[in-house]
């Protein structure tokens, strides 16, 4: 915890301006210990099945169905919520209780165009993965490639498949996706101040780079959100610092920018213990001293209208009439039309790799041949709505399938993690306390009691039937296949 006398002279003053006869409760905050989460991910499992998997007791977060306080002082490393088997098979996902608004408040629905602009590391945008229950796309960029990195390892641990990740400066996705999107969230890079309590290097990075380093920053970005959002659109403006200029100033600024947006109002009865805006109705605000999570700010805002006329076509450009055909918009111009041979070359690609077509058959899962591509001998899946050839940096296009190797084709951990519990067919599990579970996460080879095996070929290694990685039978024993770059230390 921070000691409050190691915080800034000028922002204790703001703060009491801020705050007024709330001032002293604040600070009574940072004798207090700080609450740790975890989100469920509702993609995988029920909050309640879970709470039977974990040895920790779940208290739920008041503003969220799939948000759980939980204990964090049991001993022993095994009981750490990071090193559980369900972690490693993406049931749940830590995260500060707070931080879970803004994703909860955002209203994806399944098949929504979705993107999480600031993604990295992940905690929103699995969220929202999870709202859009594997249909429609989920574009998640972070401008640093390293963090984008940790976002992509993230989602494929939560086991989203309809996604794309990116690292592009905010105006160059705009460049591609102009008016694309129908949901948007902006978790902006901020000052922090809201996370004071919990963690003093952010004290440390406030003196370095305050509110207004970080204005100017924010409101290019929402500029640039604001310019990919469809109208009809939502789009939830989110950080964790208290500023008003980074906060009401910049939802302002936006407004007045931009005619054709409207401040929604965020029922503060959805929160127990929030507050609205200062200066600003309609926003909400999350302070330590109200309720047990950190501090944040939330807006949400939609761009007036709706259908013009153009319907919006499945590659990010419109549909105009008959002659006009199908068009992508990107920074080079106006792109051909995506040929329907296209696809069909794509489906005789796949059926022309044997043991990819066989493997695909038998996995439980139909497939639409037209979005599978071959690229570099890797195999990825495009979300419904992502054309192959768009001029961006990705770090993933889809669900990475696999790998061919001479002919041979090796499934992805991006895939194992998206199957759902039972779906593929050659699966062994372990019960939730089988000792084979951590050692198949530590990558040793399992051996099999006679009445699971014998196992041939590629099986799907999971607990309590949750998928965990692959494996390949070999009669009574597993050659295990879990990805190294995962495993359990």
């Amino acid at each position: 915890m921070t000691d409050v006398r190691r915080l800034p002279e000028d922002f204790l003053l703001k703060m009491q301006k801020l705050l007024g006869e709330e001032y002293g409760q604040y600070l009574k905050s940072f004798k207090e210990e700080w609450k740790p989460g975890l989100r469920v991910n509702t993609w995988k499992i029920d909050p309640r099945d879970l709470a039977k998997l974990v040895p920790w007791d779940l208290e739920p977060v008041p503003w969220t169905d799939n948000g759980f306080y939980y204990d964090g002082s049991l001993e022993g490393e095994a009981l750490r919520p990071s090193k559980h088997p369900a972690y490693y098979a993406g049931l749940y996902y830590l995260q500060e209780p707070s931080a879970m608004t803004p994703a909860a408040m955002l209203p994806v629905v399944p098949g929504d165009r979705v993107l999480d602009l600031c993604a990295a590391p992940g905690g929103k945008s699995t969220e929202l993965a999870s709202k859009l229950k594997g249909r429609g796309m989920l574009v998640s960029n972070d401008i640093s490639y390293s963090r984008a990195r940790a976002l992509l390892k993230n989602l494929e641990l939560a086991g989203a498949a309809n996604i794309c990740v990116t690292s592009e400066a905010p105006e160059k996705l705009a460049c591609v996706w102009p008016e694309y999107f129908d949901k948007i969230l902006v978790d902006a890079p901020c000052s922090g101040e809201g996370m004071f309590r919990r963690d003093e290097d952010m004290v440390k990075d406030w003196k370095e780079k305050g509110p207004e380093y970080y204005v100017p920053v924010q409101r290019q970005i929402l500029s640039q959100a604001a310019a990919m959002l469809k109208p009809g659109g939502y789009m939830m403006y989110s950080t964790c610092t208290f500023s008003v200029e980074e906060d009401e100033g910049n939802v302002s600024y936006i407004l007045e920018e931009f005619p054709q947006m409207e401040l929604c109002c965020l029922g503060l009865d959805k929160v127990p213990g929030a507050c609205g805006g200062f200066g600003l109705s309609g926003c909400m605000r999350l302070f330590p001293h109200r309720l047990r999570g950190e501090g944040h700010f939330l807006a949400l805002m939609r761009k007036k209208g709706g259908d013009d006329g153009e319907a919006r076509t499945e590659h990010g450009g419109v549909r105009g009439t008959a002659d006009k055909g199908i068009f992508r918009s990107t920074d080079k111009g106006i792109l051909p039309p995506i040929d329907p041979g296209t696809v069909r070359k794509r489906a005789r690609a796949v059926e022309k790799e044997k043991e990819l077509d066989v493997f695909l058959g038998q996995s439980g899962v139909e497939w639409d041949y037209g979005r599978i591509v071959i690229h570099q001998d890797n195999v990825y899946y495009l979300p419904e709505g992502l054309a192959w050839n768009l001029p961006l940096r990705f770090l993933r296009t889809g669900l990475l399938l696999g790998e061919l190797k001479k002919g041979r084709f090796e499934p992805s951990q991006a895939l194992a993690m998206s199957m759902k519990a039972g779906q593929f067919p050659n699966t062994v599990s372990f019960p939730a306390g089988d000792s084979r579970v951590l050692r198949y996460l530590k990558g040793e080879t399992i051996s099999l009691e006679v009445d699971e095996g014998p196992v041939r070929g590629w099986c799907l290694a999971a607990m309590e039937g949750f998928p965990l990685g692959w494996a390949k039978g070999t009669g009574m024993s597993l050659k295990n296949k879990y990805y190294p770059g995962w495993r359990w230390q």
